[in-house]
Formats: structure tokens, C-alpha cells, sequence
């Protein structure tokens, strides 16, 4: 039913968790980021942003021609949609779910992205850029922990939503960006909680990078350079 275009990264994670917690059938589709497979023209046909995950839905509500969504925030509504389930039906609830997986993508997800380059992955390491993004994903974890305290359960309420499977991905590179949950006992809480369940067990199990170092062609690929070729700009 769904296609699922896929590397095992943060992003990735959240729709295989979905997929994987839904239990729509899918079939995987690997996308390698490290060799440039994301620029290819087929995929840009349904990602135009040349990022994964995107999904093709070949059974859409409407019985249509088959469906391809981009963006993660925008893939898990579509499938909480389509499945319903993970996202509540009532105005105020699902404005909650909506807001946090909104914050997610707005904020938590890039700026680990960006702490995450910074400190683990760019060949010069630039200390201001850092302590930066170091600083302001620290401020989305008091964020979180203390929204976490105030709901007691779940990102967005009672109830584990969407909300939960976009944030929970990008939780789990804290220990390799040197953040540590002990600092943050509702998000320790919570991500207990979330890390026992079998389906998202699953989900993050989809496939595992090589673990290979990162070398020129790898950072010419993956951080911008190959970008600014198909555009034509120095």
C-alpha cells in the first residue's frame, strides 16, 4: 500500500515508527544519502526538497492515482489521517498535537540537526557555531521537560500521538551530542516509556547506516556542495 522512501536517520525513524505502529503494509525503498541518491530525478519527483523520508500511497482515501507526500510532519498527518489514529479528531486536541509536531520541526529537530553537524560531523570545528546551537537545544529540552512535567504522560496530552513518534527520533542522538536525560527527568520519563514499545522498537530497527567515516566526497554529498551544483551557484 505505502512506499516508503528511506534512510535510517532521525527523520527516517519517525515514519517507519509510524508505519510500524499503524501496521499498514509498506515496502521499503532505500534512498542512500551518502552517495547522492536523493538528487536523482525520480526521487525529486516526489521530493522535490531532495530530503527523505517521502512515501507514495498507492490506496488513497480517495481511490485515486497513487499519493506521494513529502516532509515528516506532513507525512505523519497524512497517515493519522488516513489511519485514524495517533491524532485526535477534536479541534483542541488536535491543534495540541499539531502545535508540538509543528515545534518539532521548527525547532528541536534542525537545531540538533545543526549541533549535530557542528559538533560531530564538519571537518573544521568552529566554536562559536557550536555553543550556539548547543545552547539553543538545550533551551528546547527545559522546553520539553518542563511541558512533559505539566502533562505528566505524553508531549501532547494523555494520550501517545504523533507528536510523541516526530520528537522521540531526534531524542535519541542525545547521548551522542552530550546531552544527558539524567538532566531532564520528564524527558528520561517519557523516553523510557516510548523506547519499551515493540512497534517503535521496529521502526528504529529498519536498516542501519555502515559505520563508515565521514571523508570529502561523503561531506560534498551530504552538505551542501551537491546542492549547489544542481543550481548552478558557486
Amino acid at each position: 500500500m505505502i512506499d516508503l522512501y528511506y534512510a535510517p536517520t532521525p527523520n527516517g525513524w519517525k515514519i517507519s515508527i509510524m508505519l510500524e505502529e499503524l501496521g499498514l503494509p509498506y515496502t521499503v525503498i532505500p534512498v542512500d544519502i551518502r552517495a547522492g541518491d536523493q538528487f536523482k530525478p525520480e526521487f525529486l519527483a516526489i521530493s522535490p526538497n531532495n530530503r527523505i523520508p517521502a512515501i507514495v500511497d498507492h490506496a488513497p482515501a480517495d481511490d485515486g492515482a497513487p499519493f506521494s507526500v513529502f516532509e515528516t510532519g506532513a507525512i505523519l498527518i497524512y497517515l493519522a489521517d488516513k489511519s485514524g489514529r495517533f491524532l485526535p479528531s477534536d479541534i483542541r486536541g488536535r491543534s495540541r498535537v499539531i502545535q508540538w509536531v509543528m515545534w518539532q520541526m521548527a525547532g528541536l529537530g534542525p537545531m540538533m540537526g545543526q549541533h549535530g553537524h557542528f559538533a560531530l560531523y564538519a571537518a573544521e570545528k568552529i566554536p562559536y557555531a557550536i555553543q550556539r546551537y548547543r545552547d539553543e537545544v538545550a533551551r528546547l529540552f527545559h522546553v520539553l521537560d518542563v511541558h512533559l512535567g505539566n502533562t505528566g504522560a505524553y508531549v501532547a496530552g494523555d494520550d501517545y500521538t504523533i507528536a510523541d513518534i516526530a520528537c522521540f527520533p531526534w531524542m535519541m542522538t542525545h547521548k551522542a551530542q552530550g546531552f544527558a536525560l539524567d538532566d531532564y527527568p520528564n524527558i528520561k520519563r517519557w523516553y523510557a516509556v516510548l523506547r519499551a514499545r515493540p512497534k517503535l522498537q521496529a521502526g528504529i530497527a529498519l536498516g542501519k547506516f555502515v559505520k563508515e567515516p565521514f571523508n570529502d566526497e561523503t561531506r560534498h554529498v551530504m552538505f551542501g556542495a551537491r546542492a549547489k551544483e544542481m543550481t548552478g551557484r558557486s
